[in-house]
């Protein structure tokens, strides 16, 4: 099975060569060169690691479409159907991985940069592949082929990667239904205005009906990173601190429900109030 993300590197290695160009015509102080290297090494081991979960994700994608309730053919309608059906469960998923921690400890990778360019799309988890998927296990077994399921993943992440770029600033109409470097700029603030925001993939809409939209504000910049940021270009630190922070907060925690919210409540849940989640900071600045 051809993965068409591998097939779209040179392309995004292009354009990523574009940009520093521009970069460093412009002066704009978008790259650097520790957090670009960071994030180039998270990719490179994402699509490594993805060798593995995307083969696993296929196989039990297999496995359920042979109870599948429907039999959808390849047809142009069925590709529109995915399209939609995709777009939304990507929503879902990205959403869960800011509202559940144990989502949130692979996802943070990928909100772990200080800087926002085309490197940080790049900036991927190497272990989120092994849980992620299952969110996609209803396409296959309401009918929609594993190859059909998987190859319309690709193409909403290939979409996401030019929206990582403050060089794009507005695009006026098309803003209404589809994700653009904006709204995902807004997504990688770690402002309390924009935490938790944003969580589209291709479409906008799906903010927009679920209550989760906050449009960009040019007099509210986006400070990029996380509210508390890990401030290391260490590939390993990156991937697994959130992990480890988790496993210890989970062994220190005073009671068994406290150790499952420590697992499942958003980040930043406490038992004793030293951390907040991004609801908690909201409330507190209003």
């Amino acid at each position: 099975m051809t993965d068409l993300i591998h097939l779209a590197i040179p392309a995004f290695v292009s354009l990523l060569v574009l940009e520093v160009v521009f970069n460093a015509i412009m002066r704009r102080d978008l790259y650097q060169i520790k957090d670009t290297a960071a994030s180039l090494s998270m990719g490179i081991g994402n699509v490594m690691v993805g060798l593995v979960t995307k083969a696993m994700a296929f196989a039990v994608y297999a496995f359920v479409y042979r109870f599948a309730i429907f039999q959808i053919p390849n047809a142009w309608w069925a590709w529109v159907l995915l399209f939609f059906a995709d777009d939304l469960t990507y929503y879902t998923f990205h959403r869960t991985s800011h509202e559940c921690r144990l989502f949130w400890a692979s996802h943070v990778v990928h909100h772990s940069s200080q800087r926002y360019n085309l490197s940080t799309a790049l900036r991927q988890t190497w272990t989120g592949g092994f849980i992620g998927f299952t969110f996609w296990l209803w396409l296959p077994l309401v009918g929609f082929r594993p190859i059909m399921v998987m190859t319309m993943q690709a193409l909403s992440l290939i979409y996401q990667f030019w929206i990582h770029t403050e060089v794009l600033r507005t695009m006026g109409p098309f803003e209404a239904v589809f994700n653009s470097p904006s709204h995902h700029r807004v997504h990688h603030g770690s402002n309390v205005r924009y935490l938790d925001r944003n969580h589209a993939g291709t479409l906008i809409i799906w903010d927009r009906l679920f209550g989760s939209f906050e449009a960009e504000d040019e007099a509210e910049r986006p400070v990029y990173g996380l509210t508390k940021n890990l401030n290391s270009h260490n590939p390993v630190r990156i991937a697994f601190t959130e992990w480890i922070n988790m496993a210890r907060d989970v062994m220190n925690a005073p009671t068994w429900r406290a150790k499952l919210r420590y697992v499942f409540a958003p980040p930043g849940w406490s038992h004793d109030g030293r951390s907040k989640t991004s609801d908690e900071m909201r409330a507190a600045k209003i």
